[in-house]
């Protein structure tokens, strides 16, 4: 009798969850908005590494308007060497751009002089220094130019029998103990945010439309007169949205995996590779994150009157994912119980995963656990609350 209740439990179960694919899968157009994230977002990393890369690696030309170049020659081929050019030769396609810009640097006339007499000398920069494009080119300026200010300093103390060495009288030698995937922390990041985004992004449309929508459409009043328990009809509609959840993960880490071999990471000196283990723990120790924010999706919406409030309502939860690892990342020192959470727990782990630290699977098994329990308790509470006359009529 046991097995027979057990099989009909099942079946029921299996037919509700067959129902829910229908729904989800039925509107193509609405499951690729859905999976929109999962699939720009690999495409997103992969761009921002290489401006960033590019920006704190690569030297690109600059082109600086100089005045009285002709009284400095050494000055300015030291310029030249480090990338630092005359206006003149601008590229005509660069042109309009680096005109905009009008970086001038006026050296006067007085200079071989008083640089044979010793004297100091002032050089002028001229520059809209609030505009977010120049201040790169002005930072290179003014290294430049200071690496050439020092190297004439410490070529008249040895003209003087000075040794250069007594400017020096500390040494600090730095040594990185950070394993080479960890040196690249800007996909590292960017991935775990996404990770969790999608998480809770991929199935959001449809734990709405499978509960505010299906009430509005009265597909949920029909659904609960028939010999159900509410608990199988939540079941059904979690298990639908995790797995569209799941997908939006498992594209992000297939797609981030073969996008960001298209990054030089050499440049930078570091290396980055999402092998199958590595993927395998990431999908692991977020499969509860999916069921855990499809569950709070579902408990928000049918707390809400109508689809267009749910909508707005259960977006807000996006803010979760993106809020609490960015809380996380500012704190120095992290209270323990912070592993325990929901979120939290999971994107310290994610970090310490890509930072190369041995996992800490004890730490992996107590915020996963933490985050069922909270997940179950949803449910529960969600399939009592559907008994009510005022959570499925939207009357609350």
């Amino acid at each position: 009798m046991m097995m027979s209740n057990l099989t009909r439990d099942l079946i029921q179960l299996k037919a509700l969850v067959l129902k829910e694919y229908r729904e989800a899968f039925r509107d193509k157009r609405a499951l690729m908005v859905a999976l929109m994230m999962a699939i720009l977002a690999p495409i997103g990393i992969m761009m921002i590494s290489k401006i960033m890369i590019e920006k704190l690696v690569d030297e690109p030309p600059v082109y600086v308007k100089f005045s009285g170049a002709e009284y400095a020659p050494q000055l300015i081929k030291h310029f030249a060497d480090n990338n630092l050019l005359a206006f003149v030769d601008v590229p005509a396609d660069e042109k309009s751009t680096w005109q905009q810009r009008s970086i001038t640097l006026n050296i006067p006339a007085n200079y071989a002089a008083d640089m044979a007499a010793g004297k100091p000398i002032q050089l002028h920069l001229q520059a809209d220094f609030t505009d977010k494009a120049v201040q790169p080119p002005v930072r290179r300026i003014n290294n430049a130019l200071r690496a050439f200010s020092l190297s004439i300093g410490y070529k008249r103390l040895l003209l003087r029998g000075v040794d250069i060495r007594l400017l020096n009288p500390l040494e600090l030698v730095e040594q990185d103990t950070a394993k080479p995937d960890a040196t690249f922390m800007l996909i590292s990041m960017m991935l775990g945010l996404y990770l969790m985004l999608a998480a809770f992004m991929s199935g959001l449309s449809v734990a709405i439309d499978s509960s505010a929508g299906e009430r509005e459409r009265n597909v949920l009043e029909m659904l609960l007169c028939q010999p159900v328990s509410t608990l199988k009809i939540v079941l059904a509609k979690l298990i639908s949205a995790s797995t569209i959840s799941v997908i939006g993960v498992l594209l992000i880490l297939l797609l981030t995996s073969v996008s960001v071999g298209f990054v030089d990471l050499t440049k930078i000196g570091a290396t980055f590779s999402l092998d199958l283990s590595t993927a395998a723990i990431l999908l692991l120790l977020l499969l509860p994150i999916c069921f855990f924010a499809s569950a709070c999706q579902l408990f928000v919406a049918f707390q809400t009157k109508s689809f267009k409030e749910a909508q707005s309502t259960v977006g807000m939860l996006i803010g979760i994912p993106a809020f609490i690892p960015f809380v996380i990342s500012m704190m120095d020192d992290r209270p323990q119980w912070l592993n325990w959470l929901p979120i939290a727990g999971q994107s310290m782990i994610i970090e310490k995963i890509f930072k190369g630290v041995e996992l800490d699977w004890l730490a992996v098994f107590t915020t996963s656990s933490v985050t069922i329990v909270i997940t179950v308790a949803l449910i529960l509470a969600l399939a009592k609350k559907l008994k009510s006359e005022k959570v499925v009529m939207a009357l609350s």
